[in-house]
């Protein structure tokens, strides 16, 4: 299994990080958009 993992990893490394900044965004998002109505 950590094998086929390191393979996927190895093959699609040239997405990996747009999708990590990707995922990054859209939880900077959600946090912002929770705590936005606190701070109005």
């Amino acid at each position: 299994m950590l094998r086929q993992i390191k393979a996927t990893a190895e093959r699609s490394s040239d997405t990996l990080f747009g999708d990590f900044l990707g995922a990054a965004a859209l939880m900077v998002m959600l946090v912002a958009g929770l705590y936005l109505p606190g701070l109005v």
